[in-house]
């Protein structure tokens, strides 16, 4: 195995376990929404869309998520195994690959932008809207709510994204300038 992918793969794993780590964390379950919890880990998608790239993002967060299924409590509340995945925050589960991806995307086609509006554009779009994507019609379906009430009781999830989204490009910006080669992304 190359140094390259050596390289690449502890990448990968740092931003797992970064996710993994954001579990602990302690969550705040919404009761009207199925009880889907407001947790720290979509602060982990987003930095590893934003850093990573859209492959090497999106495979950390595969990773993890693999980790959970295989039965590790890596989810906020110490939850894993199968039975996450058939819960109400299965579209939110599902939507985090996705979501890193796009992320990842936009900072590699942004590479015009200064760092931070690039990362917090990036974050703002697949860490809050395209995780809501799948997020909200999953919790609509396994919450057994209308559309409208899931993504009205979603709401609730907005201010603190917004303030991942604002500790991400922060984030970003202060690697870029100190250690700009761990912003793959842009490299």
């Amino acid at each position: 195995m190359s140094d390259s992918r050596d390289h690449n793969l502890v990448q990968i794993a740092f931003y797992a376990a970064l996710i993994a780590v954001l579990g602990l964390l302690p969550p705040f379950a919404i009761p009207f929404l199925g009880g889907v919890p407001i947790t720290a880990q979509s602060l982990g998608v987003m930095l590893a869309g934003v850093m990573l790239g859209p492959v090497r993002g999106a495979l950390a967060v595969c990773l993890f998520l693999f980790l959970v299924a295989l039965g590790a409590p890596l989810l906020s509340g110490g939850r894993g195994g199968l039975a996450v995945f058939a819960g109400p925050s299965v579209g939110f589960l599902i939507g985090f690959p996705v979501g890193a991806f796009v992320a990842g995307l936009i900072m590699q086609r942004s590479r015009k932008l200064a760092v931070l509006p690039a990362a917090a554009a990036a974050a703002a779009v697949g860490g809050i809207g395209v995780v809501y994507l799948f997020g909200v019609p999953g919790v609509a379906l396994m919450a057994s709510l209308s559309l409208d009430k899931a993504l009205l009781g979603s709401a609730v999830y907005i201010p603190g994204d917004l303030i991942k989204v604002a500790i991400t490009a922060v984030v970003a910006e202060t690697v870029s300038r100190g250690f700009p080669s761990a912003l793959v992304s842009r490299g």
